[in-house]
This record gives structure tokens, sequence and C-alpha cells, in this order.
């Protein structure tokens, strides 16, 4: 299983212009773009409010509004592990209004869904990626594990007495229960939700035993003692919470599940919104009290050019196809 997983991690800094925007405007739209934006801009999340995609997404969207003039409000439409709210997007007139701010779940869902209502790149117009994090590895306190070794040693124990709760089936915090199964050989069981406030919270009542969860819903949690962390899922340490192991130094080199958080518009969107738009998010997330913000949500700023993130999500999406394959792990 080892040498089928090839943990492809994301790279801030590659260049392929030439893959952004092969769409064409069929109309003359620089003189509409010249004026944007000129009223209320939605920018949709695919989970219910309180998830890591909900709590990142505000905080960036109360700022892009200060710093474009005009309204910019969150739009939740939860379901489907962010299906739904991005569907919505690519079927949306290409003028800047209707945005999608996404999870890396946008490009790990399609490989194991077996029907998709849009294609993750050819349907949308990337913007940026505003910033990367980790998942976090939480149990409820009652469960008597206090690291990842201890934890595979309890779920071996226990087959199918274990579950894990995710924000929704075929997403980060899903997958990366499933790799863990994978590469430790272990039996859990996956409890989907709509949401990672809602997987947190059953996790908390003890109606699931663990879950791998976005870092600003974890956290809070974790300081009043509630949740347990045990691990982060990223390839090293994040700068973030740097006394927090990964699961890939407790035993699992091959584990790199990078949470990250972008900002997509229609296909077809002028190319002068889209970098007016990626202008604007990456001097939010140089700016020093964004960035402290975000770092008590465990979460790094990054503000990449559209080409950066045309670059990750196609490796990214190679990456889990390969996976899907490797798992033969399908949604029908």
């Amino acid at each position: 299983m080892n040498n089928k997983i090839q943990t492809v991690s994301v790279v801030i800094g590659i260049a392929l212009a030439s893959a952004v925007h092969a769409q064409t405007p069929s109309r003359d739209v620089s003189a509409d773009a010249s004026k944007y934006p000129t009223r209320l801009i939605r920018m949709t999340v695919g989970f219910t409010a309180g998830g890591a995609v909900d709590v990142s997404g505000r905080v960036i969207a109360q700022r892009l509004s200060e710093a474009l003039g005009q309204s910019v409000i969150i739009d939740n439409r939860p379901g489907a592990d962010g299906i739904i709210a991005a569907e919505l997007v690519a079927k949306s007139p290409p003028d800047g209004y209707t945005l999608s701010y996404v999870s890396s779940g946008h490009t790990m869902n399609p490989p194991f869904r077996t029907k998709m209502p849009y294609h993750p790149l050819k349907d949308f117009a990337p913007v940026s990626m505003v910033a990367v994090g980790a998942q976090t590895l939480v149990v409820n306190p009652s469960l008597p594990a206090r690291n990842v070794k201890e934890l595979v040693a309890l779920a071996r124990t226990r087959p199918h007495q274990i579950n894990f709760a995710s924000s929704g089936a075929f997403g980060p915090t899903h997958l990366a229960g499933e790799l863990l199964k994978s590469l430790a050989g272990i039996d859990i069981v996956h409890v989907p939700y709509k949401g990672g406030g809602l997987a947190v919270n059953d996790v908390i009542a003890g109606q699931c035993e663990m879950t791998f969860i976005g870092a600003p819903v974890s956290l809070p949690h974790v300081r009043t003692g509630r949740l347990r962390l045990l691990a982060v899922t990223t390839a090293k340490r994040m700068s973030t919470l740097p006394d927090v192991p990964t699961v890939a130094e407790s035993g699992y080199p091959d584990f790199d599940v990078v949470a990250s958080y972008s900002v997509l518009a229609p296909t077809g969107t002028p190319a002068a919104i889209v970098s007016r738009l990626s202008g604007e998010l990456a001097k939010i997330a140089g700016q020093r009290d964004i960035r402290e913000k975000l770092a008590t949500l465990g979460i790094e700023p990054v503000g990449s050019t559209p080409e950066q993130l045309t670059a990750t999500m196609q490796a990214e999406l190679a990456r889990w196809t390969k996976l899907a394959q490797s798992l033969g792990l399908k949604q029908e």
C-alpha cells in the first residue's frame, strides 16, 4: 500500500499561466470589469455555520468587503461535502458576483464519485488559495488514547467499535480517516455529517469517539478540555501548532492531508475581475491582524495567484485520483 500512495505536497509558487484562463468571455466585458464591483457579492460555503470552511471564510469575507467597498456575504449551502454550493457557482453568471469559498475537498471529492455535476477544474476560474492548515485528529477525552499509536492499538482491540465523524462523505475529513484505516490496518466506522460543527458536537457528546476536523473547529474545544488533540494531518508540523505531532511522524510517513481554503469563480469570469479579487486577497493574507487571527485558528495565510492555485489543484486532483484507484473506494 505504501508504494502506491505518492504524497504530493501543496506547492505554492508553481506558475502554470497557460492553464488558468482557458475560458474566453463570450462578449466584451472590459467596461463592466473596470467598474467592478458595483453591488453585493455572494460567496458560497458548502457547509453549515461553525465549521472550518465557514469560520475562516467569514474572516476573509469581512475584510474583502472593506477592500472592495461592497458587501461580501457568506451563503451557506451545506450538503454533499461542498458539491451543492460549488455547483451553484459553476452554473452562475461569470460576472464576479457569485464566488465559492472551498476546502481541499473540491479536488478530493471527484475521484471518489461516479457522478459529478461539474468538473472541478474546467468549470471554475481559480482566484486565490487564501490559506492552508491541517485537519486535526481529536478524540473524546473518555477514550483511553493520548497519541496516534495508542489510538491505533485501541482500535485493533475494538474492531468496528470506534466511530469517526466527518463533515461529509468523501471530503477531507472522511478521506483522512480512510487513509489512516488503510495505512494502519484498522477497522473504524465512518459517520458523515453535514458540517464540521455538527461532527465535533457529537464527538464531544460521545456519540462518536473521534474525528479528523479542521483546526478552526477543534482548537476552541481542545483549549477547554472537551476534546483531546492527538495529531495534525500534514506531512510536517504546522508553524501555528509547533508542539502537535503529525500522523506521519507517529509511524505513517505516507499520511499527508492538507486543508486548504480557496476562492473560485465561474469559468468565463473576466480576467480583470479575477485579477482584482486575487490581488485583494493577497493583500488581506499579508495583513498582520489577519495573520494573527487565522493563526489562532491553526491556519497559515497564503494569498496565492490564480496560476499557483491552478497548479496546486491539478496536482491534488491527480494525487487523489491515484489514491481512489488504490483504495478501490467509490460512491455510487
